[in-house]
């Protein structure tokens, strides 16, 4: 048969892949090499050359748009309707197993599927049929125990506890959870794989069935599997089916959540006579973006081994700003985009990825400025998220009692046991008496309208937001913000859920406490606190970039994976940043933040700019920061340093202790500006990068001029923008 039309426009290493003889083949797909094409060609392969029936393969993604993008690629290559193949999601063909066998697996015929809302809240109904505490046994930290525990394969009669009580709580709600949702017939995402798990083992024929039907199995992002997913697959295989394992060691940067880069560490111990395809060649970047990302990431050890390579161009080299702080390195980063743009470059070629969510805010509002289009890739903006709306909602309840909508917001956030029942009676009184739902509330606490645990918890929310106005009425805005996040609970309810999306809820909660520090007001008629929430409500009304506009995609570096940009930003590349500081003393976690690294510098497809700032207000206070230990592992000649007004000299030598003290060495981005750019300062005599002094703010640092305004960066108050007949003393 004429295979060409499979093998053709495929490299060597991809038709290895591609006609490999059937049997268990790992494929090491390095970023940018041509991962989804291998695939896809595989399928062809098998079905026209090996003549196996298109309905006798598997194929498992990892998300339903990956899954589509395969079916669609299979139609277009064979020309054939792939409506009845089994191509999806480790969660899809799991459910599509438990419908097809749901006597087999214990199940009712219409059994139904909890998302996670649905999920908990029925943990929360279930903790109180135990008579637990809710804030001694948050519902969300249940969840995470339940999920993380079926990630693992874990049913409660198999969790350890050590006699430890805490423990043995948490496995006495799973417990229950299970019971409820067996009555129920209801089952959650762990769920679906763990009992398709279930289902292989407790029914051998059954088994023996699907290893006929499916003789081969392809995975793809293979480093992503967890636990459930590997034992499921192996057991599936057995010595019967032929799996063809594509994923990237690299590339795995989802350990937070449960994967498991031992699995494809493991592959060839644990399936027989696997061959290894290593795929190199990159058809994304230059030649240098490569071989800095080479540069790093052989830096981690128990790799299995692979170095990416072009045949294209060397490109441009990286760029590294330093920038003074936070601002300075935003204003930068819009700068670059904006040049871009005058090229006739479009904005949604660009992307400027961060480590945390929480770095977004200075980047948006610097976006803003610029009349510049954005959009959150993936995620929200930064005023729009839940954690901030909740800690908003809060401010805006000290200045307003009578605000209904942020009262209903926060008056069980964090849970204090006031129920939507209670909520609903306070609402419904508050309608019948023409007042608003605070008025209503202490009516209905005073009156003993509500049950005795009701009245107690709602007074204990009154008199928490009294307290609040009271120890506020002198305080910096900054400061009222601080003492609400604090007072309220929101930073230890979120520190109890678990993993990235609870730090990530930290972390935005103290920077909104840095928001409100560098805010400068400018309305004599409203208070600091009233002119930022107004601010704050409009930056949320604002919203992002349409969908067809052409906009700069603003995102995680997780979010990152699987997207490919010609111009890439990599912002905040500092130590205690990124790698983050909870990640830099353990080995483990310090790898998969360097795999993170990898990630996003094989992003850039044409240029690429690592920035960082020397001082940056995180975790609610300044901190003076060296450039990543990422970066050092980068050839310097590989990189430029870029000065302001675009002057680039030769990379410094950045030192080989990655705890140098800050104030002791020469600071990247202030050496050789003074002066040089006293242009900028008009008429002033003074130019950026100058130390001054104010009266009343104290010293601080030039970092731009605009018209007749100059920003300065404070010691002590942060950012300020002065017209330009200040008092200021150089220093």
């Amino acid at each position: 048969m004429d295979v060409s039309p499979i093998l053709d426009q495929l490299n060597d290493a991809q038709r290895q892949a591609v006609s490999a003889p059937a049997g268990n083949q790992l494929i090491l797909a390095g970023a940018g090499s041509g991962k989804t094409r291998v695939l896809v060609h595989r399928i062809a392969w098998l079905i026209q050359v090996e003549r196996i029936s298109p309905f006798s393969i598997m194929a498992v993604t990892f998300t339903n748009k990956a899954a589509r993008e395969m079916r669609g690629r299979i139609e277009e290559l064979l020309g054939l309707n792939p409506r009845g193949m089994w191509v999806g999601t480790f969660h899809g063909i799991a459910h599509r197993l438990l419908k097809a066998h749901w006597q087999e697996a214990k199940l009712p015929q219409n059994f139904q599927i909890l998302d996670s809302d649905d999920q908990l809240r029925l943990i929360k109904r279930v903790s109180q049929g135990l008579q637990l505490d809710e804030e001694r046994w948050p519902a969300k930290q249940t969840q995470w125990f339940i999920n993380h525990n079926k990630d693992e394969g874990l049913r409660p009669d198999y969790i350890q506890t050590h006699g430890d009580p805490h423990q043995e709580t948490l496995v006495r709600i799973y417990r229950a959870y299970e019971e409820a949702c067996q009555r129920g017939g209801m089952v959650d995402f762990g769920e679906l794989l763990l009992r398709a798990h279930e289902l292989w083992l407790n029914n051998p024929r059954l088994l023996q069935h699907y290893q006929d039907r499916f003789p081969f199995v392809l995975v793809d992002e293979f480093q992503d599997t967890n636990t459930i997913q590997y034992a499921w697959l192996r057991v599936l295989a057995g010595d019967r089916c032929a799996v063809t394992a594509v994923g990237d060691d690299d590339q795995s940067i989802y350990g937070w959540r449960g994967a498991k880069i031992e699995n494809i560490q493991r592959y060839s111990q644990d399936f027989q006579g696997v061959e290894t395809v290593r795929l190199e060649q990159n058809y994304r970047s230059t030649r240098t973006i490569l071989d800095a990302a080479n540069a790093v990431i052989e830096n981690n050890f128990g790799r299995l081994g692979k170095t990416l390579r072009t045949d294209g161009d060397d490109g441009e080299k990286i760029s590294l700003y330093a920038g003074f702080n936070e601002q300075d390195e935003a204003r930068f980063i819009v700068e670059r985009i904006e040049e871009w743009q005058r090229k006739g470059k479009s904005l949604e070629s660009c992307a400027i990825l961060y480590r945390s969510n929480a770095q977004s805010r200075i980047l948006e509002e610097a976006l803003l400025r610029e009349s510049v289009p954005y959009r959150i890739y993936g995620g929200q903006r930064f005023y729009e998220r839940l954690e901030i709306k909740n800690a908003l909602a809060y401010m805006r309840l000290i200045i307003n009692r009578n605000d209904d909508a942020a009262f209903e917001r926060v008056i069980n956030t964090p849970t204090r046991g006031i129920g939507s029942k209670t909520v609903d009676g306070i609402r419904l009184f508050a309608r019948e008496q023409g007042c608003s739902m605070w008025d209503a509330s202490e009516q209905m606490v005073s009156n003993k309208g509500l049950s005795a645990r009701a009245a107690n918890s709602v007074a204990a929310f009154c008199a928490l937001l009294n307290e609040l106005d009271n120890q506020t009425q002198e305080l910096s805005l900054e400061k009222i913000a601080s003492a609400v996040i604090n007072s309220s609970g929101l930073i230890e309810f979120h520190e109890k859920e678990k993993g990235e999306k609870g730090q990530a809820r930290v972390e935005n909660l103290q920077e909104l406490i840095n928001a409100c520090r560098a805010f400068n007001p400018e309305n004599d008629d409203l208070s600091p606190m009233e002119e930022f929430l107004d601010g704050a409500a409009l930056d949320a009304g604002e919203a992002q970039a349409d969908e067809f506009e052409d906009a700069v995609q603003l995102m995680t570096l997780h979010t990152a994976k699987g997207l490919e940009f010609p111009l890439v930003f990599m912002a905040g590349v500092e130590e205690g940043l990124f790698p983050h500081r909870m990640s830099a003393e353990e080995p483990g976690r310090l790898e998969e933040e360097r795999r993170l690294c990898y990630v996003g510098i094989t992003r850039a497809m044409e240029k690429l700019y690592i920035s960082y700032a020397e001082s940056r207000r995180m975790y609610g206070s300044e901190t003076f920061n060296n450039v990543s230990r990422f970066v050092k592992e980068i050839p310097d000649a590989l990189i430029e340093e870029v000065r302001l007004k675009t002057a680039i000299t030769r990379p410094v030598s950045f030192g080989s202790s990655y705890g140098d003290s800050a104030q002791s060495r020469p600071r990247l981005g202030q050496r050789k500006l003074a002066g040089r750019l006293s242009d900028d300062g008009g008429d002033t005599g003074l130019s950026l990068g100058q130390r001054v002094l104010h009266p009343s703010f104290g010293e601080g640092t030039i970092l731009h001029f605009e018209g007749n305004k100059i920003q300065i960066n404070f010691d002590d108050v942060g950012s300020k923008w002065l017209i330009a007949g200040a008092k200021l003393d150089p220093l």
